[in-house]
């Protein structure tokens, strides 16, 4: 045996929670104590300096570049693997660059349009009709992906309490879905901001489909953007979005909402969330969201109480999430073959290990998901007991 493959025996070694067969070119190794529930196969280790400056960096380039290969179902390996994420090794001082990125406008708009402008039509692969790429709410857990999508847009809707002709700002508002029921259920005037030009050009297109021209409107802004609008809205809402933001500026973020809400104007922030603050996964941050940052809900509200918002109700759909992206997942793979003509092999191994990935990281709490509301201000006509 070599010694690169000693060094990641030993290492791996410390993932023995499930027993799983290891093979490696010189033999077959038990890790673990018991029947082993699934194999992996390494063709070429990856060194134990990579592995210690970021195990999920290591493990997930060896993955992406066909240098490790598991049979049994991805998903499951992951869950297992990320139920010990405390084995984890990771060197942020060595990550810099990954793990702390610029946060500057420029620099943000480019970090978004590497992920949400790959093109609409792969989008539409795997998503529902709704388009809507966030966390589902499944009333019942036999619900589609699109009625969990409908589901989770007007529980939205429900908790901001809207009324006929309120105006309504969604920041980040992706391709429209939000606003687009909005207006035709509430009758309310709404403006969408992303910095996506491809979801810009698709949600244009869907208000001229549902003859909504004069009722919404999209543009191409940055939320440092909204306080020169010189518009006060009566309702904001975010959805998915300000994982984008950066640690540095979510005070920023939440003064550039309060800059646009009437006095008691309500606030739904829909978003990722850890447990404690941290700088992020590796492997996430250099493949998928590049400049991508989890906050905690106590950071969050400890912002929003000093910007005097009051805040009126918290939930986590963890669980929801976790079933939306294993949705995602498998339209995702029954739509594998398009996918790599558009792309390639190792696109498609690196997107379904994200998807798979961050399923496991809701299953074990890894990650969370929260919709925060809040008025802006005291805000006494709301009813007093839950409406939605």
């Amino acid at each position: 045996m070599s010694i690169k493959e000693k060094e990641f025996l030993k290492f791996i070694k410390r993932f023995d929670k499930s027993p799983f067969r290891l093979i490696l070119k010189d033999g077959e190794y038990i890790i673990g104590d018991g029947e082993p529930s699934f194999t992996v196969s390494i063709k070429n280790p990856p060194s134990l300096k990579s592995l210690m400056r970021g195990t999920s960096l290591a493990l997930g380039e060896a993955y992406m570049d066909g240098d490790i290969e598991v049979e049994g179902d991805l998903y499951t390996v992951l869950a297992d693997l990320l139920s010990q994420i405390n084995n984890f090794s990771q060197e942020p001082r060595r990550l810099k660059k990954i793990l702390y990125p610029s946060a500057s406008k420029k620099d943000q708009a480019a970090q978004v349009s590497s992920h949400y402008d790959i093109g609409n039509d792969f989008y539409r692969l795997w998503l529902d009709d709704t388009m809507s790429y966030s966390c589902a709410y499944f009333r019942d857990e036999n619900d589609s992906l699109k009625t969990a999508q409908k589901n989770k847009v007007h529980l939205i809707l429900d908790k901001l309490y809207l009324k006929k002709g309120m105006t309504l700002c969604d920041i980040g508002c992706g391709w429209g879905f939000l606003l687009i029921e909005a207006a035709k259920k509430y009758g309310i005037k709404g403006l969408g901001i992303t910095l996506s030009r491809q979801q810009k050009t698709a949600f244009e297109e869907r208000i001229k489909e549902e003859g909504l021209e004069d009722s919404l409107e999209v543009r191409l802004m940055d939320y440092r953007e909204l306080g020169s609008l010189g518009i006060k809205f009566d309702r904001a809402v975010s959805v998915g979005m300000v994982e984008h933001v950066g640690r540095a500026n979510y005070e920023l973020f939440m003064s550039s909402v309060k800059s646009i809400l009437k006095p008691g104007g309500l606030f739904l922030l829909h978003f990722i969330s850890s447990l404690k603050e941290s700088p992020g996964d590796p492997w996430i941050k250099k493949y998928i969201f590049p400049g991508g940052m989890i906050p905690s809900v106590r950071e969050l509200e400890s912002i929003a109480g000093e910007l005097d918002f009051y805040t009126i109700d918290l939930c986590s759909l963890r669980q929801h999430y976790n079933k939306t992206l294993l949705c995602w997942r498998s339209n995702f793979v029954r739509n594998k073959d398009a996918i790599k003509n558009m792309f390639d092999e190792r696109f498609v191994r690196m997107w379904e290990l994200y998807l798979c990935s961050c399923a496991a990281a809701f299953k074990n709490g890894a990650a969370d998901i929260h919709q925060l509301l809040l008025s802006h201000g005291i805000n006494n006509s709301l009813p007093l007991t839950p409406w939605y």
